[in-house]
């Protein structure tokens, strides 16, 4: 008895008291829920249109730092000398190019570089370097050895007849269409190739693109392989690492 004497009392609550308490925390759920509806609705009825302002507003900026960019490479015409020990550069794509100025575009096509992590030969030229340095931002390139040329071509090429993709598996179809420039096996090809010679533009057209491997956690986390693979522009002899881990 003393024991339930001293235990503490419950105060009693009246029960419209409690009606009301429930009723108050049910408009408010309600209340809440409305508001979580309205603001669902309005994200998707405002999404398309601030979606499109922000690509507008990007794009914008973007072809205005390209013409900055361009400008000064005008005004810099001793950032485009020639290297003195190599003739052969490869190209890799590693950026999109979206929004980006018309020129911009118009020399990743004319590099044939129309999808990203694809790479192409080019042989140094005073055009050839200037267009380099358009897309500099978007490409990487360096000075490939014989050993990255061999291994692209052995790997990777595929020669382009009549909008048509073969691979070089055979050395008759390297002896019909190169065989007027000297060109009669794929060790003759891999020659002209690294040693550009005077019909190094006819072989290299002959050549699709090479479509580089992605590696597999680039489409999980494309951050840290972009960090991985370092940042766009030139990277001399250096290209030859990038060839061997995308090839």
């Amino acid at each position: 008895m003393v024991e339930q004497e001293e235990r503490k009392k419950i105060p009693l609550v009246p029960e419209n008291l409690l009606k009301k308490r429930k009723a108050y925390q049910a408009l408010k759920a309600t209340q809440a829920k409305q508001a979580l509806l309205a603001k669902k609705q309005q994200r998707k009825g405002k999404g398309p249109r601030f979606k499109q302002l922000e690509s507008f507003l990007h794009d914008s900026w973007q072809q205005q730092r390209n013409r900055v960019r361009l400008r000064r490479l005008e005004v810099k015409p001793h950032a485009l000398k020639l290297p003195d020990k190599h003739s052969l550069a490869f190209v890799v794509r590693i950026q999109r190019i979206n929004g980006v100025s018309s020129l911009v575009q118009k020399t990743i096509v004319r590099l044939c570089l129309k999808k990203i992590f694809s790479g192409v030969f080019v042989r140094i030229t005073p055009q050839s370097l200037k267009l380099l340095h358009m897309v500099e931002p978007y490409v990487t390139w360096g000075f490939p050895n014989l050993k990255s040329v061999r291994e692209l071509i052995l790997k990777r090429g595929q020669a382009k007849v009549k909008n048509k993709t073969i691979p070089l598996t055979d050395n008759t179809v390297i002896e019909e269409h190169l065989g007027k420039f000297g060109v009669i096996c794929l060790e003759d090809l891999i020659h002209e190739i690294a040693f550009p010679g005077k019909h190094f533009q006819e072989i290299s057209w002959f050549l699709r693109p090479f479509q580089l491997s992605v590696a597999h956690h680039a489409t999980k986390n494309k951050v840290c392989f972009l960090k991985e693979m370092g940042p766009p522009g030139y990277r001399g002899e250096r290209i030859n690492q990038l060839i061997g881990q995308l090839n």
